[in-house]
């Protein structure tokens, strides 16, 4: 096991996420699906550089990328769109892709269920053709209540794996499972009982990095451990910006945006919807945290 890492979470050069996660001892990335920003073999050369690997990437379901959309056209192209990311993976020497299936966000249905499960199935078998082709593990990960509606539990995404074929995995994320699983412990151990648990995605339950929760991470990677997983723990921490009096960060959120790479009218967008961007201070901060808490759990176990 290994401590791995996303990068959609703070939009900078890649060269810079790289250099941090190694400071950090962190072993790999699991990349933004993101295949046109990306030139493959500069971002070989920079892992190369720093002794880092890629574990793999994660599907981006925004905008229209919906695979359970009623939209046909919309379907072909969001399954061309994670070919893309499965090609990305492959160029990197990765090992899984993370499939979110549909929008993040979208939680009112396009049609029935039959109908949305069927060309659900029909989208990820094509998918799962080429990654087979391509040596790539795809997993399919559940999103709560709030970000989905169609795969929100670990058995659901068992039940597409039954469909599509035996190699389809599955992707459990430490912030959902607490929300969705009735037990988030047996949860893991029939997904990785079954040979289905193909990454584990970390944050705490209020979806800061790990330690700065109410998780049992020493229960959480010993049931790991029990299961046999071997792959990556992948921090997907979104800390939040608290703008009160009861604010315990100070340092979070930016105000110099000299030297951020962002013109003046998406900064206006930004502050006007209330957003924020985390100050490097902070984020960094955030990274090697997440690392004190579990790298001594899995130096441990492992």
């Amino acid at each position: 096991m290994h401590l791995s890492m996303h990068n959609w979470m703070r939009q900078e050069p890649i060269e810079t996420t790289i250099a941090r996660l190694a400071k950090y001892g962190y072993k790999s990335i699991e990349i933004s699906g993101e295949p046109e920003k990306y030139d493959a073999k500069h971002v070989r050369e920079q892992l190369d550089h720093y002794g880092l690997n890629c574990w793999g990437s994660v599907t981006l379901m925004v905008d229209k990328r919906n695979l359970q959309s009623a939209d046909e056209a919309m379907r072909a192209s969001s399954v061309q769109y994670v070919k893309d990311c499965i090609q990305l993976v492959s160029d990197l020497d990765g090992q899984i892709l993370t499939l979110v299936p549909g929008t993040v966000g979208k939680i009112t249905p396009d049609s029935t269920p039959e109908n949305e499960w069927k060309w659900l199935v029909e989208g990820v078998k094509e998918i799962y053709e080429v990654a087979e082709a391509k040596g790539v593990r795809v997993g399919i990960e559940p999103l709560n209540r709030f970000e989905s509606y169609l795969i929100t539990r670990a058995d659901q995404a068992l039940a597409l794996c039954d469909e599509v074929g035996p190699n389809l995995g599955v992707v459990l994320d430490a912030f959902h499972i607490n929300i969705e699983e009735e037990d988030l412990y047996e949860a893991i151990r029939k997904v990785g009982k079954a040979g289905k648990l193909v990454d584990v995605h970390v944050a705490e339950n209020n979806r800061m990095p790990a330690g700065y929760g109410d998780y049992d991470w020493a229960k959480f990677v010993g049931v790991l451990k029990e299961v046999g997983y071997d792959g990556a723990l992948t921090a997907e921490f979104v800390a939040p910006v608290d703008r009160t009096p009861a604010n315990r960060y100070p340092n979070a959120l930016e105000t110099n945006f000299d030297n951020l790479d962002i013109d003046e009218e998406q900064l206006k967008f930004i502050i006007d919807h209330g957003s924020s961007i985390l100050t490097e201070e902070y984020y960094d901060w955030l990274v090697g945290e997440n690392a004190k808490t579990l790298l001594p759990l899995i130096n441990d176990v492992y």
